[in-house]
């Protein structure tokens, strides 16, 4: 029984339906062309550069440039921060040096070493968001420039995956399987 069960839906899924045809993609002209200019994906990697998400606006990719602008304003803000808190645990050690015991830190932080542990720690994380902002202006630059090279690739419906049944009467047999087609 799960045998027919699953020869019926295979053999279901087996046949060519035939419906309406759906409408031809328009290309707009301004996509033709960027499609066969081969300067296209260095163009958009310089306006990259240039200014982040230009690249991606340049090719027709603009709901890109949202996240590029999160990625490299995420960095900064990680940068600006950490440096903020840098400088107030620097200022309060500089300030301890000096001989005055009112900062901020008094409470909470009674040895000067540990001061200079956490401006180490916000150096640190400072640096690190400095290298996030380099890696996502390049990832940048990077994402435009790829993505103009796959705008020039041909993508065409030659290309099909379709579901096989082939019996055997001899044999009482079935096979099942998978078609790839590729049309030349």
């Amino acid at each position: 029984m799960k045998n027919n069960l699953f020869l019926f839906f295979f053999l279901l899924l087996s046949f060519n339906l035939l419906g309406q045809k759906l409408p031809e993609k328009k290309i707009s002209e301004r996509k033709k062309l960027l499609i066969e200019d081969p300067l296209t994906p260095s163009r958009a990697a310089f306006y990259s550069a240039v200014l982040p998400g230009l690249g991606q606006i340049y090719i027709g990719k603009t709901w890109k440039v949202p996240f590029v602008y999160g990625a490299i304003g995420a960095s900064v803000y990680g940068y600006v921060y950490n440096q903020k808190e840098m400088g107030r645990y620097r200022t309060a050690y500089k300030r301890r040096l000096a001989g005055f015991q009112d900062d901020e830190f008094k409470t909470l932080i009674p040895d000067n070493s540990k001061l200079i542990e956490g401006m180490k720690f916000h150096k640190s994380y400072r640096d690190m968001s400095f290298l996030f902002i380099l890696g996502t202006y390049m990832l940048n630059i990077l994402d435009a420039n790829v993505s103009a090279h796959l705008m020039q690739f041909n993508v065409k419906d030659n290309l099909s995956l379709k579901p096989h049944f082939e019996s055997d009467f001899l044999t009482n047999e079935s096979n099942y399987g998978v078609k790839v087609l590729v049309k030349l």
